[in-house]
């Protein structure tokens, strides 16, 4: 089974929706004027308040979207050399960015989960092997985002386009549809474990969501490494723990109606036997899935970086035919990665170059300054998570907060590599919080299996148990590993 969101093009003939439009824009140009002409504060440079000004209204695009998020990146690009903030150079540095291309390839790769078929066989072994109840079932279906996790950076391709149409299957099949009264007999309960294990997934690995690897390069700037092998290894016990008790919890406290699915595994067991035995094709991606599972995680002894991997496994796609030119040319979500990565990183950089940054630090650390960093660190975390009620984009959380937070975090005394991967993990598991915070919630949500105000208050409560497994199961593992 073979599946992929369908984005439907916006409206732009509409009254309404330009209106809309044009009043984001307004507001994205009138905020960065204003900030573009207050002075520049004491100790900072003329430069960097005017880059801070371009930075800010490219987030504020992002979040309103007058335009889609590539071409609001490009527009900031652009005022950055046009303005002279920047020289052309600079404004274009980030496209020859390694941790840029490491995400952009990893999409490719993932195209070949779906176009093989690779990822529904897996999704369907664990449910024709845990799919007899409910419970079991939700449990297949997050050890299939887990698998496919560490190769497919979408979080919305994986729990959209590949783990929601089962869902939607299986729940149609148990006749539990939205709108009419049964949505609670099996459908509710498994669009929220979908979604909340999607949560917990997109934290476990590097390439799991789009802007880990942002993370990850915003930290490199303050001269913290994070490989692709630390970050598993540093969430693997933490994020196992979660994906452990959070479809108990939501067992306990939204229950399904139907408790025993004997129909889903054989249901599973059908499709599995319509797809017939493994392709030539599905056994190429495994391999390749494989190698760059063990490069990722060991490259670093052979002088392999995480990027030159990934480029590795796309050359073996293309040379062996399981995906063709053409499949990289239309990967949309990757190019359009491509240009906001880019811009972000770009920007991020020069503002902590051109001393911003330090200076946002330095006023930070006074207001928390002479606190124990066991104490400091977890407000800040706290701040950091559940300032994302704000946000409707993990993208422009962790480029307008991360590198902040950050700075703050090792200026209180918390070690530098903890505090990265922690925010970092914290980046990921917010999302579960609202259903707009990240790509896969309005999917999901969108469904209408789950009425929006028992979202919010399991997001709540899952946000709650998530923070308690992973700053005291976490906080013993990371102890364990020496991270502090």
């Amino acid at each position: 089974m073979s599946a992929k969101i369908e984005t439907v093009a916006p409206e732009t003939g509409h009254p309404k929706k330009k209106d809309s439009r044009y009043l984001s824009l307004l507001v994205v140009v009138a905020l960065a004027t204003l900030i573009w002409f207050i002075p520049a504060p004491a100790g900072v440079e003329p430069k960097a308040w005017h880059l801070l000004a371009i930075f800010v209204a490219t987030i504020v695009g992002i979040i309103l979207k007058p335009f889609p998020m590539g071409a609001i990146a490009m527009i900031g690009i652009a005022a950055t050399a046009v303005t002279g903030t920047l020289t052309i150079n600079q404004a274009l540095s980030g496209f020859g960015n390694g941790t840029i291309w490491l995400i952009v390839v990893a999409f490719f790769i993932s195209e070949g989960f779906i176009k093989t078929g690779l990822g529904s066989r897996i999704a369907y072994l664990f449910m024709a092997i845990l799919g007899k109840r409910t419970l079991g079932l939700s449990y297949g279906l997050i050890a299939t985002d887990l698998v496919l996790a560490p190769a497919i950076p979408s979080n919305t391709a994986r729990a959209g386009g590949i783990v929601f149409p089962l869902v939607r299957a299986t729940a149609k099949a148990f006749g539990s549809e939205p709108g009419d009264g049964t949505a609670h007999k099996i459908g509710s309960f498994l669009i929220q474990a979908a979604f909340q294990g999607n949560v917990i997934t997109s934290a476990m690995f590097l390439t799991a969501m789009a802007a880990n690897p942002l993370a990850a390069k915003l930290a490199s700037q303050m001269h913290i490494n994070i490989s692709w092998g630390r970050w598993a290894v540093a969430a693997l016990v933490p994020g196992i723990a979660s994906l452990i008790v959070i479809p108990l919890v939501l067992y306990k406290f939204y229950p399904p109606g139907v408790k025993e699915t004997h129909g889903a595994s054989e249901m599973a067991k059908q499709k599995l036997g319509e797809m017939g035995p493994v392709a030539r094709e599905e056994w190429i991606m495994l391999a390749v899935f494989l190698m760059l599972l063990v490069l990722w995680i060991f490259g670093d002894r052979f002088g392999i970086d995480s990027a030159t991997t990934a480029l590795v496994g796309l050359g073996v796609l293309l040379t062996t035919g399981v995906l063709t030119w053409k499949d990289v040319l239309s990967e949309e979500k990757a190019w359009d990665t491509l240009v906001w990565f880019a811009a972000l990183v770009m920007m991020a950089s020069f503002l902590n170059e051109l001393g911003l940054i330090p200076w946002v630090t330095k006023g930070v650390q006074g207001l928390v300054g002479g606190v124990n960093w066991t104490v400091a660190f977890p407000v800040l975390c706290l701040v950091y998570f559940y300032s994302h009620y704000l946000f409707a984009s993990q993208t422009a959380h962790v480029s307008s907060m991360y590198a902040a937070f950050l700075s703050v975090s090792v200026a209180v005394g918390t070690p530098p590599l903890l505090a990265a991967l922690v925010l970092g993990f914290a980046s990921n598991l917010f999302s579960s919080l609202t259903h707009y915070g990240s790509g896969p919630a309005p999917v999901l949500f969108g469904s209408g299996y789950v009425e929006l105000g028992t979202w919010w208050w399991l997001g709540a409560l899952i946000s709650v148990i998530n923070i308690v497994i992973w700053l005291i199961v976490g906080g013993l593992w990371w102890k364990v590993l020496g991270l502090w």
